[in-house]
């Protein structure tokens, strides 16, 4: 997913941050690859700027470094303002998952939510091993379709106009069963 529009694309500075956030913990790549569950030469391609993350391989990073997708993104996006036209909101695609990730109120120092609206195309599954903060408060308004949502072991069917709310602490998983695309708005809230 590299973005042709030049050195400082949203990936390279994406590439640049996990690297940084490595070295800062003073960890190897064989250190990290243990902790993540993802092979060295694959984290050394992406802190190089070769390949852009997978979105599970970005969760486990995520995880692994106590962060939110939504907040390592903001990280490598510069300071967002009050007002975010939707021409301005960081839009990340995994075609590969069925996954669309729109950062409609991005992160911002000194505040704890955000907003998010996802895209998941039928039959797409995501699956995240833990928590990337433990405690995260989500809620989750379905704007149309259905998603299938587990999270502290428990299976809910999220219909269009429903909103599911939970803290995680552990693995969670969404699946879009179908006949058609799920798409709802996710907040997140840091404890």
């Amino acid at each position: 997913m590299r973005d042709p529009e030049g050195p400082d694309s949203v990936d390279d500075r994406l590439a640049a941050r996990l690297g940084m956030l490595r070295t800062e913990r003073g960890w190897s790549l064989d250190e990290l690859s243990g902790l993540a569950g993802v092979s060295r030469s694959t984290l050394s391609r992406l802190e190089r700027g070769e390949l852009s993350p997978t979105t599970a391989v970005l969760g486990r990073l995520c995880t692994v470094y106590g962060r939110t997708m939504s907040r390592l993104l903001m990280e490598v996006e510069a300071e967002p303002p009050q007002l975010v036209p939707a021409e301005r909101q960081p839009v990340w695609r995994d075609g590969a998952a069925g996954f669309v990730r729109r950062s409609v109120s991005p992160p911002h120092p000194g505040l704890r939510a955000e907003v998010v609206e996802v895209a998941l195309d039928a039959g797409a599954t995501l699956a995240y091993e833990n928590a990337p903060v433990p405690g995260v408060e989500q809620h989750i308004w379905v704007l149309e379709g259905t998603v299938e949502i587990t999270a502290e072991g428990t299976v809910h069917t999220v219909n269009e106009g429903d909103c599911l709310r939970f803290r995680l602490h552990g693995p969670s998983r969404f699946h879009c069963p179908g006949p058609r695309r799920v798409r709802y708005a996710l907040m997140i809230v840091l404890p």
